[in-house]
Formats: structure tokens, C-alpha cells, sequence
């Protein structure tokens, strides 16, 4: 039996590949058995996304299992772990994961091509105002970016500060969570930012965020 296993889920428009060096950290750094979960961001539905994740992680053989979702896949590990206590003790961190639902979203669900392009299953859960309430036993580490370069900037006019560039800092906040941390990184290049993987091991660990640094 493996100790410490990490499933890392994807965000909206991608395909997994985009994991590949953070999973090679992980893996090769500190030496975790990472598993990434691939899925049809746009077409799928969510109920499908939500269902084929516990599977994998039901088919984890570990004595810790850990979660890593980033965006939309943060999301859908909310959903995941919100309904499915009974899975492999462990931690989780959610990567600039609209967990308040998201501006641009909502910008798009208002138009036709805007709602084919996100899909229903993501239109559905970053519209919805039902505001989420984490009150599992499993702790969650909420990290954020601060640099506001992105596409998104060009949908939603509010992005152009205190945001990712897709994601505003306070749509990443969660109630009930463990831990919130926000670095000088964009929606996209925090799945390259070796700082941001320090920080998601060092959560995965200790259940909490190494704040020391970031204020140094």
C-alpha cells in the first residue's frame, strides 16, 4: 500500500497535460504518488464529473489520500468531498477554484455563445447563489492569486484588480475552510509557480499555509 496518494483534478478548457510539472514536484520533490483525473470540461455533466472522481479515489490504494483541484476542478472536488465523507483520510487544496461562483461566468451564461463555450455543468455551479458552507471533518487549504493578467479581464471589468485575471480573490473564500492564502501569481501560471507547490505541500502536511513566508 502507497503512503501518500494526490489526485489532481483540472480546470475549465483543459485537458490534465497542463498538470504534467506540477505533478513531476510532487512527485520527483516530495515524493508523493500523484494521479491526475481527466474530464470533458465543457460537455460533461457535473453529477458525471462528481461520480467518476469518487471512483478514482475509491480505487486509491493509500494511507493517505490527498486532493488537488484547480478552478472548475476545485469545484467539482467540493462537490465530490461535500457528499462523500467516507473516502481515505486526508487534506485538500483548492487552486484559484471559484468556490463563491465567478463574474465571468455569469457574464457569459448571458449569452448563447458564451454558455456553449463554459458549458452547462460549469454555468450551473458558478451562477448558482446558494453560497457554499464547508462543514466536513476534512481540512481545506484555499490558495488565491494576485496578479490580474488574463483573458478574463476582457469579460468581467471587475477582474482588473484583487483577482487572478479569471478569478476574484474573494470568489476563492469558503467558509468553513481551513486556510486561506493569497500569492503574486495569475489563474494560469500557478500551476507552474514553484512557490505555489511548496505551499500545497507544506498545507498538505502541517493543515495550514506557510504565511511566515509571504510576509517575510
Amino acid at each position: 500500500m502507497l503512503s501518500e496518494t494526490i489526485i489532481l483534478v483540472h480546470g475549465l478548457w483543459m485537458t490534465g497535460m497542463e498538470l504534467a510539472l506540477l505533478k513531476r514536484r510532487l512527485e520527483t520533490e516530495y515524493g508523493y504518488h500523484c494521479v491526475v483525473y481527466s474530464y470533458a470540461s465543457v460537455l460533461g455533466q457535473m453529477a458525471n464529473h462528481v461520480r467518476e472522481l469518487r471512483e478514482l479515489a475509491q480505487q486509491q490504494s493509500c494511507e493517505r489520500l490527498h486532493f488537488l483541484g484547480h478552478s472548475l476542478g476545485g469545484v467539482i472536488l467540493y462537490n465530490l468531498l461535500e457528499t462523500r465523507p467516507d473516502l481515505v483520510a486526508g487534506r485538500a487544496v483548492f487552486l484559484g477554484s471559484p468556490l463563491r461562483g465567478s463574474s465571468v461566468a455569469r457574464v457569459m451564461a448571458g449569452h448563447a455563445l458564451g454558455r456553449m463555450m463554459v458549458g452547462e455543468a460549469a454555468i450551473n455551479e458558478l451562477t448558482a447563489s446558494q453560497p457554499r458552507h464547508w462543514n466536513g471533518s476534512r481540512e481545506l487549504g484555499l490558495i488565491a492569486g494576485s496578479d490580474s493578467l488574463g483573458l478574463g479581464r476582457l469579460i468581467a471589468t471587475e477582474l482588473a484588480t484583487h483577482s487572478d485575471g479569471t478569478v476574484l480573490i474573494e470568489e476563492t473564500r469558503l467558509e468553513g475552510a481551513t486556510d486561506h492564502l493569497v500569492l503574486p501569481v495569475s489563474h494560469t501560471s500557478m500551476l507552474f509557480n514553484g512557490e505555489v507547490c511548496r505551499q500545497v505541500v507544506y498545507f498538505l502536511r502541517q493543515g495550514r499555509f506557510d504565511h511566515a513566508a509571504t510576509a517575510a
